[in-house]
């Protein structure tokens, strides 16, 4: 007999605006009372999706419900910047190689069977094409340190085998329509998508497969017992077989992996639509998403009337807080910065607002390795992407789900042979270390 309370549930501040700029979802059922199922699912992001996905093409006949504390979309998922990135893009490396290249021709690998799962979903649950476009990605530099990190980055591919073009300023002009950037890394195997949209389609395709789903259901508890586990919210209870945990950094909540991992908020703003003024004006490419050189510095996405209006993404300003919050004091902090950063690079559209701002929760482990693997008897997780929910957080859903069929697979292989999180030093100091070593690499990062 186990039992895990919930120190906390997921709080989120400034609006999803992935979703706010898709016409309104129809509301689904609370739990309400007492139900049972097979295999119950905390957490409806790209790992809780994906892991009913994977269960329902496992079994058909499995009994699959899912419980997210939002609504679909207006959690995490909403809040992702939309990148399904195929290749090595460590969040703690200067220029995103990982740990070798061995170990990042097998991440690659296991990538790419994400986005080709999620491909093959949007194909199966009729999702807007648009939504999910294999457009690839560039690494944009702005300075000489950004240049020299592209050239790094582009060398360790060269090693790996894989596609890639380095691209001088004015072809950064020809697709930004942007001054600001001196060059740029293209590689072509990311898929750039509507996060929302994609998870709403997901849900959608799941639900007409016959899997539940509870919005609004945030969970209070956790007992195992003879008979299963029995998931306990506010209205209501699930009883079920199996358990996946897939609400990544929530994870700790739970009382699971204490003092090991890394809490980090992120902050972006999205902008009114343009008008066709200000489209004449930028110039460039309709679509096109740029990470930046040095992985602290600013990320950018413009997308098109396919994915909610044409509209400029810009993402920016980490920092860590251990309680999974941000507060509206540091969001209208960093919309601040957005705003410079965004006028450095789009001088010709200053006066266009932002329309929408929010904050994101990033869980990482310091040796950046993910929590997929068997907790407890019947009890799975699918947690800690390391800032890569869309691609990471459908992997480690497959694996969990797999796993909790008694299946074995590439995928399960990988995240078995992984360590521990590393324990991270004792509070306050983690805080205080974080911080300020986030503080000082976004100072080296502050021309990208």
């Amino acid at each position: 007999m186990a039992r895990h309370d919930a120190i906390r549930t997921p709080v989120f501040n400034g609006p999803a605006g992935w979703s706010a700029i898709l016409p309104p979802a129809a509301p689904r059922a609370r739990l309400q009372g007492a139900a049972g199922c097979d295999i119950a699912i905390v957490g409806a992001g790209f790992a809780g999706l994906s892991a009913a996905r994977r269960l329902k093409q496992i079994d058909p006949g499995l009994d699959v419900a899912i419980l997210d504390a939002a609504r679909i979309s207006e959690g995490g998922t909403g809040r992702n910047s939309g990148f399904m990135i195929d290749l090595p893009h460590e969040l703690t490396s200067s220029d995103y190689a990982g740990a070798g290249d061995g170990h990042d021709r097998q991440l690659t690998r296991l990538n790419r069977h994400a986005i080709d799962f999620a491909g093959a979903a949007v194909e199966e649950y009729d999702i807007p094409r648009g939504w999910f476009q294999r457009a690839g990605k560039i690494n944009a530099a702005a300075s000489a340190a950004g240049i020299a990190g592209n050239v790094s980055y582009a060398a360790h591919l060269r090693r790996m085998g894989e596609a890639h073009e380095l691209y001088d300023a004015r072809q950064m002009k020809e697709i930004t329509g942007s001054d600001h950037y001196q060059g740029g890394l293209y590689t072509p195997g990311t898929a750039m998508i509507q996060p929302a949209g994609y998870v709403q389609g997901l849900a959608a395709g799941l639900e007409r497969a016959g899997v539940r789903i509870y919005e609004n259901a945030p969970v209070l508890r956790l007992d195992s017992g003879a008979q299963g586990w029995r998931v306990a919210t506010a209205q209501g209870e699930i009883l079920a077989q199996r358990l996946i945990l897939a609400n990544n950094g929530h994870l700790e909540s739970f009382g699971f992996k204490r003092g090991r991992l890394m809490h980090i908020m992120l902050n972006a703003c999205m902008t009114e639509e343009l008008p066709p003024e200000a489209i004449r004006a930028l110039g460039g490419q309709e679509c096109w998403g740029a990470t930046p050189a040095d992985p602290m510095g600013t990320t950018v996405r413009r997308i098109g009337p396919a994915q909610g209006g044409h509209r400029i993404v810009i993402r920016q300003g980490g920092y860590y807080r251990p309680g999974m919050q941000t507060s509206a004091h540091d969001l209208s902090r960093l919309v601040a910065i957005m705003r410079r950063k965004f006028d450095a690079r789009f001088p010709m559209l200053k006066g266009i607002g932002f329309e929408h701002a929010w904050s994101g929760h990033l869980c990482l482990s310091r040796n950046a390795v993910s929590v997929m693997r068997e907790l407890e008897p019947g009890l799975y997780a699918a947690c800690v992407q390391n800032g890569l929910g869309t691609a990471r957080g459908t992997l480690t859903g497959i694996g969990a789900a797999e796993l909790a069929c008694g299946r074995k697979s590439a995928v399960t292989e990988f995240f078995a042979a992984e360590a521990e999180p590393a324990r991270l030093p004792p509070h306050p100091f983690d805080t205080i270390g974080a911080n300020a070593y986030m503080r000082w690499k976004e100072w080296k990062a502050r021309l990208e």
